[in-house]
């Protein structure tokens, strides 16, 4: 389907108001010719280049319509793997690289029975809170519908004025990410605290694709140096352990926390060579790039799981700041 001729406003308040109202269809007509994203830009022309970065395995992390340190490097990484000038801005050469890709920007999803069903459950903030749970699950469908769309829930909003979450057979627009394409198998994984990407290397070690990543602290730094890929786990259980974490709150015990999405470490943990160190997803995709980890390198859950079908055990971990 080339167009969808469904009218969405995607400048009607707040971060949209830089950019004229534009309808899907326009958004999605890959002949007109579109503007330069640069910072501080916003609306209909960033959320177009955010998803085809996303398809093009250049993640902008949580989509919102609106240019940020995760798009930017996005973008770099993208014009040093098509050897473009490296400016973080999407000017004409790079629109041309990422209009290739001419698969429709937006999706029409229709929400069903088992959407709406859930369950949905307000998770706790504390760790003896969530130990008690039986899963860590989404807390609303506007979440979950985020998560499988690499969105972020005000996004759907903005798109869909008017929509209801709470009906089976609502059609929704959403970001169309349906078509990405699995990874090759990766050789060796690059993390850069700097500039707060993990990469993913082939055999030549040559990039391939990028992920916008969380990666450390001053209390935590990132552990500097070559490592191994040990063990990968999806959907995992996390055994809290406050003696490993210095902000952990007085009082706060071992914790067995139930395996879900809004689980400490997302839907997947890849295991290295370091102890207590690793690879993981998060409960808050947000917060991707934005915010500092306890050491550890956090993904969005999304690409978390992109990462894990292209590794294996054994696979090298380089990390530096």
């Amino acid at each position: 389907m080339r167009a969808l001729f469904l009218a969405v406003t995607l400048a009607s308040a707040g971060a949209y108001a830089a950019e004229p109202a534009l309808s899907a269809a326009d958004t999605l007509n890959a002949a007109q010719r579109a503007r330069p994203v640069q910072a501080h830009a916003s609306g209909p022309n960033v959320l177009r280049a955010q998803v085809l970065l996303d398809r093009a395995h250049f993640s902008p992390g949580e989509m919102d319509g609106a240019y940020g340190g995760n798009l930017r490097q996005a973008i770099r990484g993208f014009q040093k793997l098509q050897q473009l000038p490296v400016t973080g801005v999407v000017d004409a050469a790079t629109w041309q690289a990422l209009e290739r890709d001419d698969a429709p920007v937006l999706n029409v999803y229709t929400i069903t029975d088992k959407d709406v069903a859930g369950p949905y459950a307000q998770v706790p903030a504390d760790m003896a809170g969530k130990a008690k749970l039986g899963a860590l699950g989404y807390a609303s469908l506007a979440e979950a519908l985020g998560e499988r769309f690499h969105c972020s829930p005000e996004l759907l909003r903005r798109l869909n004025p008017g929509k209801t979450l709470k009906r089976a057979g609502e059609q929704l627009l959403v970001p169309n990410v349906a078509s990405i394409k699995p990874l090759p198998k990766a050789h060796a994984i690059l993390v850069d605290a700097k500039e707060g990407t993990l990469t993913l290397l082939d055999a030549g070690g040559m990039p391939f694709a990028q992920f916008p990543a969380s990666t450390g602290s001053r209390h935590d730094p990132l552990p500097e140096g070559r490592w191994q890929v040990r063990a990968v786990a999806t959907n995992p259980e996390y055994r809290y352990n406050p003696r490993l974490f210095w902000d952990a709150k007085a009082g706060d015990t071992k914790a067995r926390i139930a395996a879900g999405p809004n689980n400490p470490v997302g839907l997947a943990w890849i295991d290295l060579s370091i102890d207590h160190y690793g690879i993981h997803g998060t409960p808050e995709p947000g917060k991707i790039g934005k915010t500092q980890s306890h050491g550890c390198v956090r993904l969005t859950n999304w690409d978390v799981m992109q990462v894990v079908r292209a590794v294996a055990r054994g696979a090298t971990v380089l990390m530096q700041s």
